[in-house]
């Protein structure tokens, strides 16, 4: 490993059947008035609601609620939150649901003691915090963007066509998260489907950087080699909890920072995914899995080496009397098979992109440096076109 870093991560887990036991260690820590943000409600066909209000009550909080955050929270409820934890004059904001979920808790969280537009503030000129922050605890209840032990929050501007994700420091961590993988048993097949490949996707984000011998790659491809064995088997059987638990672990360490240590780390299939979204407002982990493999062959020819690593490493890629460009496209191949066999999204128009979009789309995807080849307007119009 080449580079300088600081590694430090402030939040505690409760992993496992009895992780919600953890709400009751955790809560006497806050003060009295919680802000409980959830989704469109399946919390409480599937229980877990009634739990949640059980245990803040037989704490003594006061509890007031924000519901209704959408799969990609946009600016407008983002104002609404931080109205409402405002006026509830919130001491701990408890977000149970997704990823959006947790991401939309630390927008409000950062933005509640400001009197800045939070989406110029953090998502436009990307501020540091400089106001008081309201702590998050999250409880899980789908698993894919690991934002239960990141600083990462994804807001959406549908005025202005933008996702755009702001990784904020370590101090807005959730100060705790509670996974149990049994409340993510009663997600729809499509969006558990789109989680895992949110996964991997972040994986291979930070994967597919830099050239030297890097023990976070070694970590990544065992990472990759589980998921890849677990989703087979949720996918057949969604509640095999062995598979669902190993799935919610590797989201955690997927993206809660220490695989990218050392790394210049690309982003760059975000980038694409996210201008998907803004004009789409389609699932976040369907957009990757529908630009990945044109992006990934643009850009082989500029990191061949590591690709056909991977070929070999995660997909079992037999290199014997193949070039090292041989090696590295049948993993890609190989890569392709598999995700089409678990239901992923493989093009843009099934996710209700028009050819009347596609110059919008390029235009609101954001160019990262860290990947093996810095796109340009020409490169991305390239990889939109082959993704539709």
């Amino acid at each position: 490993m080449l580079g300088n870093f600081t590694y430090s991560n402030p939040t505690k887990l409760y992993f496992g059947k009895d992780a919600l036991e953890g709400l009751n260690a955790e809560l006497p820590g806050y003060g009295k008035n919680v802000l409980l943000v959830y989704g469109g409600g399946s919390i409480k066909k599937n229980g877990i609601y009634k739990k949640i209000i059980e245990i803040l009550q037989a704490n003594g909080k006061n509890i007031f609620e924000d519901a209704g955050v959408m799969p990609n929270p946009t600016s407008d409820k983002l104002e609404e939150g931080i109205q409402r934890a405002r006026s509830a004059k919130a001491d701990l904001i408890l977000a149970v649901g997704g990823g959006s979920v947790c991401d939309y808790a630390k927008a409000v969280s950062v933005s509640v003691n400001c009197n800045d537009d939070a989406w110029e503030k953090y998502y436009i000129r990307f501020d540091d915090v400089t106001c008081d922050i309201i702590p998050v605890g999250c409880v899980l209840t789908m698993v894919g963007t690991g934002s239960e032990m990141n600083g990462g929050s994804v807001i959406t501007n549908r005025r202005q066509k933008l996702k755009i994700g702001h990784v904020f420091g370590d101090n807005v961590f959730p100060k705790f998260s509670i996974l149990n993988p049994e409340f993510t048993f009663t997600v729809p097949k499509y969006q558990m489907v789109a989680g895992i490949y949110d996964i991997m996707s972040h994986i291979l984000e930070q994967y597919f950087s830099g050239t030297d011998d890097n023990t976070s790659d070694y970590i990544m491809e065992g990472l990759l080699r589980s998921l890849i064995h677990s989703a087979d088997i949720a996918v057949k059987n969604p509640k095999d909890y062995e598979a669902r638990s190993n799935i919610m672990w590797i989201a955690t360490w997927a993206l809660n920072t220490l695989v990218a240590k050392g790394k210049t780390t690309d982003w760059m299939v975000h980038m694409l995914g996210q201008a998907i979204g803004a004009h789409t407002d389609a699932t976040h982990g369907m957009t990757l899995s529908a630009v990945s493999m044109p992006y990934y062959r643009h850009i082989l020819p500029y990191g061949e080496a590591k690709f056909a690593r991977y070929a070999v490493n995660v997909w079992g890629v037999n290199p014997e009397d193949k070039s090292q460009r041989q090696v590295a496209e049948e993993g890609l191949s190989e890569m392709e098979q598999w995700m089409q066999s678990i239901g992923l999204v493989m093009n843009i128009t099934r996710l209700g992109a028009t050819e009347e979009m596609l110059d919008g789309i390029v235009k609101s995807t954001r160019i990262t440096n860290g990947g093996y080849k810095v796109l340009d307007e020409k490169d991305i119009k390239k990889v939109i076109k082959a993704s539709y």
